[in-house]
């Protein structure tokens, strides 16, 4: 069951700030300090969804709210996910307050939002957006930097259970159930990979990576995509990628999917926009 409320005082722009369950698990006084300094400075409604249900209705349901995260990259990307499935990604700026482990917040050092608490959260009320480019694909998922297939497959999660991490794992887990048996993924995948329509590998050999990265912000739309095989190796820069095979799983932003039969990624330029400190 999730719950709403309505702490602070009003402010110029009304943010609805959801907290990633897993977040006050990991380091409550951290989230206790952002949302003390948050609700100080705006008109914030608190929200703690349960499942990506509740997380889609509190979005939709928000009205003028910014949307604000306090938790980890994958809490980020789920929420930009929902957005982009509701059509509202670019509708609003987005704020971020990282609270996670050192290897669950990667996505957001490199995006640029302060480590610590309070800074980031006074960069939610008063810093400048910034547009990044989204890493989308055809199955509805998002990436905010990149997407990596290996001989390997796709690594299980080893986050803690508990909240919207363990939820999107038993999802995750279901969806491999259902589509493909396990004897599915080979260690080393035999797939056809196409960037911008061009054929980079094919499924005679076998590959040992491909990588798809995000190359920069402010709408640049660009995807450095790299294809290691036995003896090659493929470097290229591409809007879109497409990769077929018997059954392969991925990565994005470091959070396993699949397996999968087909996957294609689609840059979408400037696609969203992310509170920073002001310069």
């Amino acid at each position: 069951m999730s719950s709403l409320s309505t702490p602070g005082t009003g402010g110029p722009e009304p943010l609805l700030l959801l907290l990633d369950p897993v977040a006050r698990q990991t380091d409550g006084e951290s989230v206790r300090i952002a949302k003390d300094v948050l609700c100080g400075g705006a008109d914030v409604k608190v929200a703690y969804p349960d499942n990506p249900t509740e997380l889609d209705r509190m979005l939709s349901h928000r009205g003028r709210r910014r949307p604000v995260v306090i938790g980890s990259d994958l809490a980020l990307q789920r929420v930009l996910q929902a957005l982009h499935r509701q059509r509202e990604l670019g509708a609003d700026p987005v704020g971020m307050v990282p609270v996670g482990r050192t290897e669950e917040l990667a996505a957001a050092r490199a995006l640029g939002v302060p480590e610590e608490p309070v800074r980031a959260a006074r960069a939610v009320l008063s810093g400048s957006p910034r547009t990044f480019d989204l890493l989308v694909d055809d199955g509805g998922g998002v990436a905010l930097g990149g997407v990596r297939i290996t001989g390997g497959g796709a690594r299980r999660s080893g986050g803690r259970p508990g909240g919207w991490r363990s939820l999107w794992a038993k999802l995750a887990a279901a969806e491999q159930a259902n589509a493909l048996t396990s004897d599915a993924v080979d260690h080393s995948p035999r797939v056809r990979v196409e960037a911008d329509g061009r054929l980079l590998a094919d499924v005679h050999r076998p590959v040992r990576l491909v990588e798809l990265t995000l190359t920069g912000a402010d709408g640049v739309g660009v995807l450095e995509v790299v294809v290691r095989a036995p003896g090659a190796l493929v470097r290229v820069r591409a809007a879109s990628v497409s990769v077929v095979g018997r059954g392969f799983g991925y990565e994005a932003d470091g959070h396993p999917v699949g397996p999968v039969r087909a996957r294609t990624w689609t840059v979408h330029p400037g696609a969203w926009g992310l509170l920073l400190p002001a310069a």
